[in-house]
């Protein structure tokens, strides 16, 4: 079992960063890949990023290739992902996800944290 609590989420105006956190508990983290996903107002969830167990492999939707990053810390049991050049449309709740096979489903979710950006 895998509890998930993502933090760091907030206000910001275009163009600006912020950088969410996931913290899971149980001392298995090292053995999930994590993602991040997010879901704007009346739409569906949508993948962001993911990272392998080790870290050595990420991959990004589209939409944010080039500005977010992921990353993770394993001694911390802690999943960051790094946002920049932060667009409207980047507003949603973002949540993190664990899964146990890199690419497949995804077995553990947090609760989400709201990312505003205004124009």
């Amino acid at each position: 079992q895998v509890q998930l609590v993502e933090s760091g989420g907030g206000l910001v105006q275009a163009g600006g960063s912020l950088r969410l956190s996931c913290a899971a508990s149980g001392r298995t983290f090292s053995s999930y890949a994590m993602g991040w996903f997010r879901q704007a107002p009346g739409k569906e969830r949508v993948f962001v990023a993911r990272i392998s167990w080790s870290g050595s492999d990420t991959y990004y939707a589209d939409s944010v290739k080039g500005r977010f990053t992921i990353s993770r810390d394993n001694a911390k049991n802690t999943v960051y992902l790094q946002m920049n050049s932060l667009k409207p449309e980047d507003t949603a709740v973002y949540y993190c996800a664990a899964s146990i096979i890199f690419g497949g489903s995804y077995d553990y979710w947090g609760q989400g944290t709201q990312v505003t950006v205004s124009s």
